[in-house]
């Protein structure tokens, strides 16, 4: 026969025990709950140890809480050949003592409050979790039980009904909290739980808090960061889930904005000493100056004690909410290690009276409390006579007994009103929801049966009314939750600094809120933060210093983006920021300057009167032209002596005006090149040196027909006319204006910007147009002086009367040995010189022509009147 025991609750304040047989229904009612259990005997699982360090006040409706009064416990040794000891916790912190205390005085407060819940009593149960997972697991089955001892789906509470949890402060607690609590759907609100996987409804369906979710945190921190420049940041963070997942979030955001990680530490919670030395050996091999520690302090506390002693001062230290506004850490003995920290608190709201009600705090009026001796110990250094602290540290450095006449007032205690805060708004939601459900009107209630009964309903009523839950606190701070069970976060930005007494202040220097614009979610006093060691500069914490402008970053092989080596940037290109990851050209009429980190105006460069170049070859052109007149004047002069006259008088006249043009086409090449100049000016050498080399030409045939006309009966006398010479030179200048003709119609010159052939300036020159046809038209030249030279070297042995001739020989020599040598100059020249190159090859072939032909007719005229006589020229002739 199969038969089954159930155990429920009827809320009228019995327990009855179910005994199911076949169709008999035996119903036993149990007024005790020890009597209760009795029938269990024979099915129950091992007795656990039993609940001790909590706290209890009757009330017709009570309210849980779990505070880690503790911060650490002992740790033994379980070789498992005897029952294991007890857990004992041990290190009494004074913040956590004071958000439990948060959560009396706010009951105390509803209490005395007639318009908040009138005629309904609330009291708490209150346990010190201590940082144990198994007493927060323990902890919460008493609580739902009601007994002494913990016992799952049994509720054997006879007076009270259990309307939630307020607790716990570490998230790993909490989760473990919650899945219990949302099996049965009790409220449960924590006042420092941020992870996020608390936010998941499915999970955690029961599950609030009044302190922010860690997303809004991690997002905040790395905004922090980034906002110093930090690129090269290292991490501390614990072994659970709060560590864990804020750790990922977090490193997250700042991978995604370019920074990178240095190194990854975790505090194992599991260990006496959590690893210390091995962190802080990491620590003080990094460059990383900037280290997140993303835990609580029990958790890091081991680890600034050890910073502490091997004095460790140049870091600056990124504290997330779990210690940022800790009393336990901001002991004078710790300063110089964390002085400068930054760090995220929850937003400290207003708590009128809290302070009054701590100072009022006395081991006298507080028999029940098995804290107050403790916090009273810590607080005045001193120890009451009798009684055993857990902490055998403390005892060690007590040098006085406890008197009892100690002054709270006068104590310097501390308050984090941004902890106690959201213990204070946790109670108060559990108020307001139970006021909601108290003055439920019976035929507008959102239940089926209308409104549930104030003292004996159901977990899941009242979370109904704590998801719609909205008030306002006394300094008019809304409180709510959304969807997921989340408040809106805030967070102020702290800065520890000194403070008149020597110890570590935690000033506000900034506020960080979600629900601002962009612009203005994070807002910070710069000028009010105080640095390590009181610096007032960023400190830097970078990976590679920072490459400065002129520079590009290049990365490093087999290390992380942020580790970087810094190269000039390539001829050409510049970076005006610092750390750059590339550098660009500047534009075309741009150049760079020296530094690399500007673009400057490329200055254009052309041929110019007002530069030295120019202004020494115009001056040369100008007295070269001058020189061709001044013989020309000499040549009229003494026009009638045989020495001119023997020398073709008309074809020298007109060698001489073609030289003067010669030296004048040079101005063509001097000053800015416009599209005329650029237009005229190679067709006005090459027309000017064609006339000048044609003259030369017809002068050397010229004589060579004058001597063949002497002999007897020589054809050619009829070609020694000068007619014989213009036709010549005529023909001769019109193939070269057929070229320049050509070239001006088919692909005219035009004026050029160069900016690629010196990187410094521009160029402005002129584009010939047609290469081939410049060098046609150069190449006619050279080849009517070849003509001339050879017609001149072969006439060389001509008598004296006739021996122009040889000077001929020379000058062509001289000025195809120019041009020639003008070739490959004019290659290798850049820019102006260029011009310039061939300006000299125009003066010194144009010189050549002036030094061999008239320089020894001029000497012989003006210096040796005595040869320039018909007889001396006849005589030689003989001779």
């Amino acid at each position: 026969m199969a038969y089954r025991a159930e155990m429920f609750f009827n809320y009228n304040g019995s327990t009855m025990c179910l005994l199911f047989y076949k169709s008999w229904v035996f119903y036993v009612v149990f007024m005790d709950v020890l009597d209760c259990l009795e029938p269990m005997h024979g099915c129950h699982l091992p007795s656990i140890v039993p609940i001790n360090g909590y706290l209890r006040q009757p009330g017709d409706l009570v309210i849980g809480g779990t505070f880690p009064v503790h911060l650490d416990r002992s740790y033994t040794e379980n070789t498992f050949t005897s029952k294991p000891e007890d857990l004992k916790c041990k290190l009494f912190e004074l913040d956590n003592y004071q958000r439990m205390q948060a959560m009396m005085y706010a009951i105390e407060e509803i209490n005395k409050n007639p318009d908040l819940l009138p005629n309904i009593t609330l009291g708490y149960q209150i346990l010190d979790t201590c940082t144990i997972l198994r007493r927060a697991i323990v902890g919460t089955l008493w609580m739902l039980s009601g007994g002494k001892e913990s016992i799952p789906n049994y509720h054997c509470e006879q007076r009270a009904t259990l309307a939630g949890i307020i607790g716990d402060a570490a998230s790993t607690k909490s989760i473990l909290m919650a899945h219990i609590l949302g099996l049965y759907r009790y409220p449960q609100i924590s006042y420092s739980s941020t992870s996020p996987t608390l936010s998941n409804r499915k999970i955690f369906p029961s599950f609030f808090r009044t302190i922010p979710n860690d997303v809004f945190q991690s997002r905040g921190l790395a905004n922090l960061i980034l906002y110093f420049g930090w690129s090269w940041v290292g991490f501390l963070a614990s072994d659970n889930d709060y560590g864990q997942l804020s750790l990922l979030a977090v490193k997250q955001e700042l991978i995604n904005a370019g920074a990178c990680v240095a190194f990854i530490e975790t505090i194992m919670t599991s260990q006496a000493n959590r690893n210390v030395p091995h962190i802080i050996k990491v620590i003080k091999g990094s460059t990383a100056k900037v280290v997140v520690v993303l835990a609580s302090k029990p958790e890091f506390l081991p680890v600034v004690e050890e910073l502490a002693r091997q004095n460790v001062t140049d870091r600056i230290w990124i504290a997330s909410e779990a210690w940022s506004t800790s009393n336990l850490l901001s002991k004078e003995k710790y300063q110089h290690v964390l002085m400068g920290t930054l760090g995220f608190a929850v937003h400290a709201g207003q708590l009128p009276g809290f302070m009054e009600y701590l100072n009022s705090l006395h081991p006298s009026k507080a028999p029940n409390d098995s804290f107050i001796i403790e916090f009273w110990e810590q607080l005045f250094s001193c120890r009451w006579i009798n009684h055993l602290n857990l902490d055998d540290k403390t005892n060690n450095k007590t040098a006085h007994d406890c008197t009892g006449e100690e002054n709270l007032g006068k104590s310097m205690l501390k308050v984090d009103f941004g902890a106690t805060f959201m213990v204070y708004t946790s109670v108060y939601a559990f108020a307001w929801a139970l006021d909601s459900l108290l003055h439920c009107q019976q035929r507008k209630g959102p239940f089926h049966n209308g409104c549930a009964n104030i003292l004996s309903f159901d977990p899941w009523q009242l979370l109904h009314y704590i998801k719609r839950t909205r008030f306002q606190t006394k300094d008019k701070t809304n409180i709510f939750f959304d969807g997921n069970g989340d408040p809106p976060a805030l967070y102020d930005i702290v800065n520890w600094q000194i403070s008149s007494t020597g110890s570590l202040a935690q000033v506000i220097v900034g506020r960080y809120d979600s629900s601002s614009t962009d612009e203005n979610i994070m807002s910070l006093n710069h000028a009010g933060i105080v640095w390590v060691n009181n610096k007032t500069m960023v400190p830097p914490s970078k990976c590679s210093s920072s490459c400065s402008p002129g520079f590009m970053k290049v990365a490093i092989p087999r290390k992380p983006i942020c580790c970087f080596q810094c190269v000039p940037c390539p001829q050409g290109q510049i970076s005006n920021e610092t750390d750059a990851v590339n550098c660009y050209p500047c534009s075309w009429d741009m150049w760079p300057n020296l530094q690399q980190d500007a673009c400057l105006p490329r200055p254009i460069e052309f041929l110019s009167y007002s530069e030295a170049l120019g202004m020494n070859l115009a001056t040369i052109a100008i007295f070269s032209s001058v020189v061709p007149l001044g013989i020309l004047g000499l040549f009229i002069r003494y026009r009638t002596t045989p020495i001119v006259r023997a020398n073709n008088w008309s074809l020298s006249c007109l060698l001489l005006i073609s030289l003067c043009l010669c030296f004048l086409c040079s101005f063509a090449f001097i000053g800015y090149p416009q599209l005329d100049k650029c237009l005229l000016r190679q067709v006005t050498f090459g027309l000017a040196f064609s006339l000048c080399i044609s003259c030369v030409l017809a002068k050397t045939i010229t004589v060579v027909i004058a001597f063949k006309a002497t002999k007897p009966g020589s054809q050619l006398r009829k070609f020694t006319g000068v007619q014989v010479s213009y036709t010549l030179i005529v023909l001769c200048l019109l193939i070269q204006v057929s070229i320049c003709v050509t070239w001006l119609t088919s692909s005219p010159p035009f004026p050029e910007y160069d900016s690629n052939t010196q990187s410094e300036v521009i160029i402005l020159s002129c584009n010939e147009g047609s290469p081939t046809a410049f060098w046609f038209m150069l190449g006619y030249l050279g080849l009517l002086a070849t003509i001339s030279f050879i017609v001149a070297f072969l006439a060389r042995r001509l008598p004296d009367s006739f021996n122009e001739a040889k000077y001929i020989t020379f000058s062509m020599l001289a000025f195809l040995s120019v041009w020639i040598s003008y070739i490959p100059a004019s290659l290798s020249s850049r820019g102006k010189y260029t011009v310039a190159t061939e300006i000299f090859a125009i003066l010194s072939s144009a010189w050549a022509l002036v030094v061999c032909i008239f320089l020894p007719k001029c000497f012989i005229i003006l210096f040796r009147p005595d040869m320039n006589s018909k007889g001396l020229l006849m005589k030689k002739n003989h001779g």
